[in-house]
């Protein structure tokens, strides 16, 4: 009888640890990178602050050259999800328009935690094929910086 109590409590406290694992020391948080083969610079940000768990985003990435031209006609496929738990985004974000500039929106992006999430982009275009991977972490909601933010948006 015991056991049968503590199993499920036993899984419980193993899934609240696991929701709350810290991030690797020394994580890359920038959101503004080469790509993996140096063919890309590359800068992503959300177009609404803060970014929030189980709420839709747009996302705005900026795609150059190395020598800081644009980017246009690229192809570009968004993946990601968060590597310490293994597994994906619950939408599947993807680009939906080029904004020109080198600049191209991406929509459906939506964390279903809070965590370290990589956002994975793979280039397709004149340079050649390259991918680029950004680390960012969703706070909890109780996050003063969030709290903070808003508070200044109501």
């Amino acid at each position: 009888m015991l056991r049968k109590f503590l199993s499920p409590l036993s899984f419980a406290a193993l899934a609240s640890v696991t929701a709350c694992m810290s991030p690797p020391s020394g994580l890359n948080l920038s959101l503004d990178r080469p790509s993996a083969h140096d063919k890309y610079e590359a800068s992503i940000h959300p177009l609404a602050e803060p970014v929030a768990i189980n709420r839709m985003h747009a996302w705005e990435i900026q795609l150059r050259t190395p020598s800081g031209e644009p980017v246009t006609g690229a192809r570009i496929a968004v993946g990601g999800g968060m590597p310490q738990h293994g597994h994906g985004f619950p939408t599947q974000p993807r680009v939906t328009k080029e904004l020109g500039g080198g600049r191209y929106l991406i929509e459906g992006m939506k964390f279903s935690m809070p965590g370290w999430w990589e956002i994975k982009l793979t280039v397709d275009a004149a340079p050649g094929m390259d991918e680029i991977t950004f680390n960012t972490i969703i706070p909890l909601r109780s996050d003063s910086k969030v709290a903070a933010n808003n508070s200044t948006t109501h």
